[in-house]
């Protein structure tokens, strides 16, 4: 069920980068050269309604206005890390529930030892919703899904082929939530939702949008919970659509599962994520 919000709750980064792309592209005045913010999924059907729940995406999206490349490190959930006001480690996406949007983007800043300050979170009906407006999104479906849970919010009802076909907003919200049967789990599932989201994110950009552009602007105020200036997110022009595929890169956080007092945890090397960073922030790449 929370997978789902790992992908698709980067409709948002699509969303956001969309816009934040376009200003760059026109000329909009930033001090930096990259833009970065934390795109965070919960597991509520409603993002005002989200309060106490475990965020079920977390994801680090940086655009490069100069390479104009898109740079995305997916943060597995079960993370272990400092959580400010806990006495132990504990899981990463345990931050949302007891501090929301704010405590995760500080937990997440303190992880990766970067300054964050923009973040932006989505739900459940954001996803649906935005696929079918942009007329669903073609992929190619890894393996048979089926699953089920009755008692989820909200229901979860999971049925679909292995192939090549377009999803709606229903289908694709069952695809992003699938948990089960990927060989190597999580990760796995990171793989599959981070090509999904490339393949989104061009989609969205294609000229043949331009015309939904304020539909997308009203789901943008209602479902997406955000400190980045309205301002910002729409001082973008109509005639700048990307005229072809927009370059992006994926990452997921450097690390391995590793069980401690009989729980799961995802543990980072330290090392590693600190040479991701400087690849992705600062070098010229």
């Amino acid at each position: 069920m929370k997978s789902f919000i790992k992908i698709f709750l980067k409709w948002l980064i699509i969303f956001i980068v969309l816009f934040f792309f376009l200003n760059f592209l026109i000329g909009a005045s930033y001090d930096d050269s990259n833009l970065t913010f934390l795109f965070m999924g919960v597991d509520a059907s409603n993002v005002k309604e989200a309060k106490g729940v475990r965020s079920d995406t977390i994801m680090l999206i940086n655009v490069d206005k100069n390479k104009d490349l898109i740079s995305i490190i997916s943060i597995p959930r079960d993370t272990r890390t400092p959580i400010e006001g806990r006495k132990y480690e504990e899981k990463i996406n345990h931050a949302y529930a007891y501090g929301g949007p704010t405590l995760t983007t500080k937990t997440v800043s303190n992880l990766l030892g970067i300054n964050i300050d923009y973040y932006a979170v989505v739900d459940y009906d954001l996803v649906s919703q935005f696929i079918d407006l942009i007329g669903g999104v073609e992929i190619y479906v890894p393996i048979d899904m089926k699953y089920q849970d009755p008692v989820a919010n909200p229901p979860l009802y999971i049925d679909l082929q292995e192939g090549l076909q377009v999803l709606d907003g229903d289908k694709a919200l069952q695809y992003l939530r699938f948990r089960k049967g990927y060989a190597n789990a999580d990760l796995g599932r990171i793989d599959a939702q981070q090509e999904f989201l490339k393949v989104l994110i061009n989609e969205t950009l294609s000229l043949k949008n331009i015309p939904k552009i304020p539909s997308m602007i009203k789901l943008y105020k209602t479902n997406v919970d955000t400190n980045i200036p309205v301002s910002m997110a729409l001082r973008y022009g109509l005639s700048t659509m990307i005229p072809g595929p927009l370059e992006i890169e994926s990452h997921v956080l450097p690390g391995s599962p590793k069980m401690i007092n009989g729980i799961s945890y995802y543990i980072h090397d330290k090392q590693e994520t600190q040479r991701l960073i400087q690849q992705v922030i600062y070098s010229d790449k």
